[in-house]
C-alpha cells in the first residue's frame, strides 16, 4: 500500500511546487531536478522524437500546463505565443471550452463502442461530414486514431485494390525527397527521410522517392533549366511519370504526395504541379494519395488542401485539426472507384484499429468542425494568408534567411551561411544553429515553433487559425531579434 499511495503525493506535490516558481525563471539544474515533475520525467519519461541525454544530465524539460487562444503556458508561469498549432494540430485555438463539453457529453452516453461490423451515431455522422466536404466521389471514410495510420491504410488499401483489380504485382509506391507521412513501418517506408529510417531498416519494400517542389534547392535536385515556376513544376511532376516508367507501371500502386510538403521547410506546389500529376496517374492507372495530415482543416483555408490546388485525388489522408487535437482521431477518405470492389460477396477489408472512430473523437470533431463554419476559420486564413507572407518576407533583411515560403497558415524560413549563393549550414554548424541556439532562444523569448533540421535548417510555422495581423507583427518581431542574435554568434 505505501506504493500506491507514492504517486499521488508526488503529484500533489508537483502542483504545489509549480504553483510556487516565479513566473519565467530560468531553473538551475539542481533547481530543476527539486521539482517534482521534474524528476518524474526523468525517471520514467520517453519523449517523442528526442534525444533523451538532456533530460538525462538534469536539464530538465519545458513542461506545458495551460493553453488558451493562441498561447501557452509553462510551469513556471511563463507565457508563448504557439506559433506551430501544438504540431500543427491546436487550429480553432486552445481553451475552447465547448469542444470539452462535447467530449463529456458523449463520453457519458457512450464513451466506447468499435467500428468492427458496428457502428454508432457520432462516427456515422462525422463520416459523412467529411464526404460532403471531400471533392469528386471520395465518399467514403475509413477511420483511424492518427495520420500515420491513415496513411498505413492507404498503402494497405491500394495494394488490396490492385489485387482485386486482377493486377497483384502494383505493389510499389512513389513519394517525394525529405518528405514525411508518419511512423509505421509501410508510412516509414513512404517516408523520404533517410535520416529517421535507417535504425528500423530493413522496411516494407518498394517505395521509390523523387523530388520535390523545392524551387529555391532546384539546382541540387538536378534541375538546370529555365527557373520559371512553370518549368520547374512541369519538370517536378513529369520526374514522377519517369519513376513510373523506370520501375514499370504494372507495378505502382500510388503516388503518396502532401499537397504542402512539410518535412524540409513547407514547400508549396507550382501552379500547374498537380494538374500534371493527375494527369500522369490517369495516364498509368496509378492511384493518387493526398496526404492532408497537416494540410487538412484550414492550414491551406480549405477543409481540404486539395480544393486550395485545384486536383481531386483517390484518397486522402487526414488527422490533427479534425479535432483541433482536443481527442485524437485520423481518417483515410475513399474514392467510390476503390470502394466499390469491396461492395460485393465476401470480399473484406482485413484492417482496423479499436480506437478508430471513436465516439468521443467522433463528437468532438463535430463540434469543432461546427466551430470552422460558424466563425469561419477557413475565410480568415485566406483573408489573411498574404499579409502572413509579406510580414514573414520582411526578415529578407536578415543575412541568414535564404528563403520565406509556404502557403496559408504554414511556412518555413530557410536559414543559410550566404543569401547570394544560398550556401548552407554543415551538420556541424547546423547543430549549433538550431539546437545549440535558435530553439532555446526563440523558446525564451516567448515563441513556441519548430527548427527543424531535417534537411536544409528551417524554422517553421503553422499558427493557429484564429490570429492575424498584429499576431504576425509579433512573431515577426521575435523572429528578428532572435535571427539577428544568431547572426552574432556565426
Amino acid at each position: 500500500m505505501a506504493l500506491m499511495s507514492k504517486k499521488p503525493k508526488a503529484a500533489k506535490a508537483a502542483k504545489t511546487a509549480a504553483k510556487k516558481t516565479d513566473e519565467g525563471k530560468i531553473l538551475s539544474q539542481r533547481e530543476v531536478m527539486k521539482d517534482p515533475l521534474q524528476k518524474m520525467a526523468k525517471d520514467h519519461l520517453w519523449m517523442h522524437f528526442a534525444r533523451q541525454s538532456g533530460m538525462e544530465s538534469g536539464q530538465g524539460v519545458p513542461i506545458i500546463t495551460k493553453g488558451d487562444g493562441h498561447h501557452i503556458w509553462d510551469s513556471s508561469g511563463k507565457k508563448y505565443i504557439d506559433g506551430l498549432s501544438g504540431l500543427f494540430v491546436v487550429n480553432a485555438g486552445h481553451g475552447r471550452k465547448r469542444l470539452a463539453q462535447a467530449a463529456a457529453k458523449q463520453a457519458e452516453e457512450l464513451a466506447f463502442f468499435p467500428l468492427w461490423s458496428y457502428a454508432h451515431p457520432s462516427a456515422i455522422e462525422l463520416a459523412d461530414r467529411l464526404a460532403d466536404y471531400a471533392p469528386g466521389d471520395l465518399n467514403r471514410v475509413f477511420f483511424s486514431t492518427g495520420g500515420g495510420e491513415a496513411v498505413e491504410t492507404a498503402f494497405k488499401l491500394a495494394k488490396q485494390y490492385w489485387k482485386l483489380q486482377g493486377m497483384p504485382m502494383k505493389t510499389k509506391v512513389i513519394a517525394r525527397n525529405i518528405a514525411y507521412h508518419g511512423t509505421p513501418q509501410g508510412a516509414l517506408a513512404i517516408t523520404g527521410l533517410p535520416g529517421i529510417k535507417a535504425a528500423f531498416e530493413p522496411l516494407v519494400p518498394g517505395a521509390f522517392h523523387v523530388p520535390n517542389t523545392n524551387i529555391y534547392r532546384a539546382a541540387e535536385q538536378g534541375y538546370h533549366g529555365d527557373m520559371s515556376e512553370e518549368a520547374f513544376g512541369l519538370w517536378a511532376a513529369n520526374e514522377i511519370e519517369r519513376m513510373i516508367q523506370m520501375e514499370g507501371p504494372d507495378t505502382i500502386a500510388a503516388v503518396f504526395l502532401e499537397p504542402v510538403q512539410n518535412a524540409g521547410g513547407c514547400f508549396p506546389p507550382q501552379a500547374n504541379y498537380f494538374k500534371r500529376v493527375r494527369e500522369i496517374c490517369d495516364k498509368y492507372d496509378v492511384l493518387l494519395v493526398s496526404d492532408e495530415v497537416i494540410c487538412a482543416f484550414g492550414r491551406i483555408g480549405e477543409m481540404f488542401a486539395c480544393n486550395a490546388f485545384d486536383y481531386v485525388p483517390d484518397m486522402i489522408t487526414c488527422a490533427k485539426a479534425m479535432t483541433s487535437g482536443y481527442s485524437p482521431i485520423g481518417a483515410t477518405i475513399i474514392s467510390d472507384r476503390i470502394y466499390e470492389p469491396f461492395k460485393h460477396g465476401t470480399t473484406a477489408f482485413y484492417h482496423g484499429y479499436t480506437f478508430g472512430g471513436h465516439p468521443v473523437s467522433a463528437a468532438v470533431a463535430m463540434e469543432n468542425l461546427d466551430i470552422y463554419e460558424e466563425e469561419d476559420l477557413n475565410g480568415n486564413v485566406r483573408r489573411n494568408a498574404a499579409a502572413f507572407k509579406s510580414t514573414l518576407e520582411k526578415l529578407k533583411d536578415i543575412p541568414i534567411v535564404g528563403d520565406v515560403r509556404g502557403a496559408g497558415y504554414f511556412y518555413g524560413i530557410e536559414l543559410v551561411k550566404d543569401q547570394a549563393t544560398k550556401e548552407t549550414f554543415n551538420d556541424a554548424e547546423a547543430e549549433r544553429l538550431l539546437r545549440g541556439y535558435l530553439s532555446k532562444a526563440l523558446y525564451g523569448a516567448g515563441l513556441y515553433c519548430r527548427a527543424d533540421d531535417r534537411g536544409d535548417p528551417v524554422i517553421q510555422l503553422a499558427p493557429p487559425l484564429t490570429i492575424g495581423q498584429p499576431q504576425f507583427d509579433e512573431i515577426e518581431q521575435i523572429l528578428r531579434e532572435v535571427l539577428l542574435g544568431a547572426t552574432k554568434l556565426l
